[in-house]
Parts: C-alpha cells; sequence; structure tokens
C-alpha cells in the first residue's frame, strides 16, 4: 500500500538548502579536483568581466563551469559510495568510477573548448 504523502513543511526545504550547501563546502574543502576547477571557474569569472562578454557568451561559461563542477561532484560521490559498496578492488566498480571520471573530462573538453571559441579572439584583437 501507498504511502500517505508528505505535507510541505518549509522547515524540510531550508534544511535541504543546509545539506546542499554543506556537500558543497565539503566538496571544494576536501576534494582536490573540486578547488583546481574552483580555481580554473575563478580565472575564467575574471577574465570574463574582463572581457566583458556578451549575454550570450556568458551563458556559455557559466553553463560549461556548471557542467564541470557538477559531473566533478557527481563523480566524487560515486567514488565515494564505490568504495563504501566494495572496499576491495573490483573490476566493475573500477568500470563505474572509471565512466565517472570520462564524464568529467568530457565536460572539461567542452569547458576548454568553449573557453576558446570565446576567449582567444577577444584576446588576440
Amino acid at each position: 500500500m501507498d504511502k500517505e504523502p508528505q505535507k510541505f513543511s518549509i522547515i524540510d526545504r531550508i534544511k535541504s538548502f543546509k545539506y546542499a550547501f554543506h556537500g558543497l563546502k565539503q566538496f571544494f574543502s576536501y576534494d582536490h579536483n573540486g578547488r583546481v576547477h574552483l580555481f580554473a571557474a575563478i580565472i575564467a569569472i575574471g577574465l570574463s568581466f574582463y572581457l566583458k562578454l556578451s549575454s550570450l557568451e556568458w551563458i556559455a561559461i557559466l553553463g560549461v563551469i556548471s557542467a564541470v563542477i557538477v559531473s566533478e561532484i557527481l563523480n566524487s560521490a560515486i567514488e565515494k559510495l564505490a568504495d563504501v559498496v566494495s572496499p576491495a578492488i573490483h573490476p566493475k566498480i573500477k568500470m563505474v568510477k572509471d565512466l565517472a571520471a570520462a564524464a568529467v573530462l568530457v565536460a572539461a573538453f567542452l569547458a576548454v573548448a568553449v573557453g576558446a571559441i570565446i576567449f582567444i579572439p577577444k584576446l588576440l584583437l
């Protein structure tokens, strides 16, 4: 039998934001790659202000920054969960970790390509 739907609770929504911000703090505090991506994002955003990007260029830059950071957060979560599920080395867990890392790599390649398309012509003028 189905459970009765929970009533909306503003307190529960506030708690969910608290947990999410705690996750971001954990990610940027303890994940080396997270700090590398944050540093790259700060540089890209600073350069974007300096070069006075258009609205569409800003959307592209912020979109790829978000894609890289989100994929890295998910990669880190998958790695931590996989380590709990299978502390010993297991070929299928290795494949899962490699696939998650590949997602970050694809997002990072996209970010570099978008950054090059937007920044290089402006820097060469």
